[in-house]
């Protein structure tokens, strides 16, 4: 996903739709439909734009599609996550289920013989989520290594 529709799909979807998220950001909610509209030349999202919506929604859409189209995969650095037995053990059921839908993915792409770039698209999203799920393990796993 690009970062434009990115942000429009985060701004629309926050609570209370796009008119409570800008009163929450101090802008009028016009202002905020323009920036949040991939088709519209002026009231650009700015960096700065993106940063709060991101802040106030908790949606991270944007920078996963920021990572993804230069070739990076974000996970959440979680300061005081438990390292716990049952901890791990969640994160390696993520990566499973994640793995599944990689496969899913792949055999629905393929099932009619033919593969359209809509379907590698999902695909692709796929193997990012696996990416972050796995990546996630590794993390969980130093947090319980031994000094």
């Amino acid at each position: 996903m690009n970062i434009a529709d990115a942000f429009h799909k985060t701004v629309h979807a926050a609570l209370g739709g796009c008119e409570a998220l800008a009163v929450r950001l101090g802008m009028s909610a016009q202002v905020l439909r323009n920036k949040a509209n991939p088709n519209n030349a002026s009231n650009k999202a700015l960096l700065e734009d993106a940063d709060r919506v991101m802040g106030i929604t908790g949606d991270f859409q944007v920078l996963h599609a920021l990572a993804a189209n230069h070739g990076f995969v974000c996970i959440k650095v979680e300061a005081d996550v438990s390292a716990s037995d049952m901890a791990v053990l969640e994160v390696v059921t993520r990566v499973w289920s994640a793995n599944g839908d990689v496969g899913a993915e792949v055999h629905r792409a393929l099932a009619d013989g033919r593969v359209e770039k809509r379907e590698v698209v999902k695909v692709e999203v796929a193997i990012y989520q696996a990416q972050r799920a796995l990546l996630e393990l590794r993390g969980r796993l130093y947090g319980m290594a031994e000094k």
